[in-house]
């Protein structure tokens, strides 16, 4: 005797894709585009239970979004600068804020409107985040003054792997500790 199919727990239709995405939202920021990326695996995991029509998904995915964008509860803009200021808090560099937000689909525009208005707060912002970062992880002029030449070239690489110029990084290292704090 053969197994009745499965029918799929997870539900399609409009209202339950945007209470999903409304519990996404409360644990989450978000951009447009990475909701619609979160709704979309929605669909994928439905569909490996059972025939979904993608089409219908699709359409149903865009009028969520579009919902919660006229609702102000998914704003791009807003996403972009409260990202950016926590990512600059955490000393990365402007050049790996901008790529980070590219990758959650942030439009270009918003990535540099939220890049100046982050660099009108802090004019030398990459060399407070250099700081912050070198701060946090006892690099340069933080770490004990007995080991600062031994692992000169060590400290100036991890700024390098964190997307700060040679600059930075030397002006960092070779710094007093005293650098203004992100």
């Amino acid at each position: 005797m053969a197994a009745a199919p499965r029918k799929s727990k997870i539900s399609l239709r409009p209202d339950s894709l945007e209470r999903a995405a409304l519990l996404y939202l409360e644990r989450y920021a978000s951009s447009g585009e990475n909701l619609r990326r979160v709704l979309h695996r929605r669909v994928m995991r439905a569909e490996r239970k059972g025939p979904v029509d993608r089409e219908a998904a699709a359409h149903a995915i865009d009028a969520v979004i579009a919902k919660l964008q006229r609702a102000a509860i998914l704003d791009d803009a807003r996403y972009a600068a409260g990202r950016a200021a926590t990512l600059f808090r955490q000393g990365k560099s402007l050049g790996r804020i901008a790529a980070t937000l590219a990758s959650a689909g942030v439009a270009r525009e918003v990535i540099e409107a939220a890049l100046d208005a982050l660099e009108a707060d802090h004019p030398e912002a990459d060399m407070a985040a250099a700081s912050a970062y070198a701060r946090r992880r006892r690099l340069g002029p933080w770490r004990p003054a007995a080991a600062r030449e031994a692992h000169r070239r060590k400290d100036m690489a991890a700024l390098a792997r964190r997307g700060f110029s040679l600059a930075i990084a030397r002006a960092v290292i070779a710094g007093d500790g005293e650098a203004e704090e992100a």
